[in-house]
């Protein structure tokens, strides 16, 4: 599948990048928000449900995105980016897809650590597979809070590099990811 050199990315690596940045920063703010629900909050029930579906909902799209990055081929590197940029691009994407894993079973080990399975919107449950490692919960929970802050940290990294790339540098690295290169 993989075809020879391109300018941009395939479309549907384009459509999973967006789709995934816009879940990501909005599963971060609907979790910042939850936590602090009392339990006579409207919400004290629905957005930690919701926040686990979509969560789950994540997982398989960046399942996908992963296989069909590893089947298609890369656009050509620009020719005007530094070394440093390479390699500071390359790694960051991979800790973002390294983080990103972290958190969503993090998660999954949060909300699975009482042996009970996870709703996805009541349309089927994902089955608690692992339940027996001591304090799962905390642990996991401080996993997932502190990857969900590195994970933010990371994304602000990349798109400070693309604007940066864009308005500073005039070339079309966030023209690439556009579609539109």
């Amino acid at each position: 599948m993989k075809s020879g050199p391109h300018k941009n990315w395939h479309p549907v690596i384009i459509w999973l990048h967006w789709l995934v940045a816009l879940t990501v920063m909005g599963l971060f703010a609907l979790g910042w928000w939850m936590v602090e629900l009392n339990y006579y909050h409207a919400w004290y029930k629905t957005a930690p449900d919701t926040h686990k579906s979509i969560g789950l909902i994540l997982l398989f799209f960046v399942g996908i995105r992963l296989i069909f990055r590893m089947l298609t081929a890369s656009p050509v590197a620009i020719s005007t980016h530094a070394k440093w940029e390479k390699w500071l691009a390359k790694y960051t994407h991979w800790a973002l897809y390294g983080v990103l894993m972290i958190v969503m079973l993090s998660g999954y080990l949060i909300s699975t650590a009482d042996g009970r399975a996870i709703s996805v919107f009541g349309l089927f449950d994902m089955p608690a597979t692992l339940t027996n490692i001591k304090n799962q919960e905390d642990i996991a929970g401080t996993i997932h809070w502190y990857g969900a802050c590195t994970l933010i940290g990371l994304t602000l990294l990349h798109a400070i590099g693309a604007i940066k790339h864009h308005f500073l540098d005039k070339d079309d690295t966030l023209k690439r990811m556009l579609g539109k290169a």
